[in-house]
């Protein structure tokens, strides 16, 4: 597997509202885990929509792996529309302005800014034609949008090799345990609650 898509919860979907917010560090400490035995693998990309919640905090996740231990890994940010960030506090812009800056790869699947939810299924499209894996920060028993995604990546799954990976409440107490922090069991209860819902040549098999 060369090419990984990662997604999950927005960040409200979490009840995460905040970029101090204990269970980032958790959720992305969880990522790098899944990546580094993926690296072992051949893994060379990493894929994300930039979208603020699991998205973005992989992205960062990816870049810290990059300029540590791992500077082989690349990371792609392929946005559903131009300037998704227009709305956002100054904080989050500051945060998404840093990965887009850092990303080895950006693009954006429509040329416009915000036109309509088509946008967004196009987005989903893309991303599952051009990687060769995903893996979801989501837990069955809190519904959210990554639901949605998983569907079409089963769809995919049923027809040709395309492994499905998820990060649930369970692994990222693992987590929080192992880095002895102490706030691993609210973001389990997180999860577990109710949803409150330019750089290098990256292949592509679609034109954007």
């Amino acid at each position: 597997m060369k090419r990984i898509l990662i997604t999950g919860y927005k960040a409200n979907e979490l009840g995460i509202f905040s970029l101090k917010h204990p269970g980032i560090p958790i959720i992305k400490k969880a990522i790098q885990k899944r990546l580094i035995a993926l690296l072992d693998d051949g893994l060379e990309w990493v894929v994300v929509s930039g979208q603020w919640g699991v998205e973005l905090w992989a992205a960062e996740a990816v870049l810290d792996l990059r300029e540590s231990t791992h500077p082989e890994l690349k990371l792609a940010v392929i946005t559903p529309f131009l300037e998704q960030e227009e709305k956002w506090s100054d904080d989050k812009k500051g945060c998404y302005a840093s990965v887009m800056q850092r990303a080895n790869y950006v693009n954006s699947i429509t040329k416009t800014k915000y036109e309509g939810p088509w946008q967004f299924k196009e987005r989903d499209k893309f991303l599952l034609r051009n990687s060769d894996g995903i893996l979801l920060v989501y837990d069955e028993e809190t519904e959210g949008s990554p639901k949605f995604m998983k569907l079409q990546a089963a769809q995919i799954a049923a027809h040709h090799a395309y492994p499905i990976m998820t990060i649930n409440a369970f692994d990222l107490q693992n987590v929080a345990e192992d880095e002895q922090g102490d706030y691993g069991s609210d973001m389990q209860e997180d999860m577990a609650g109710e949803s409150h819902s330019g750089g290098d040549k990256w292949h592509f098999d679609d034109d954007i």
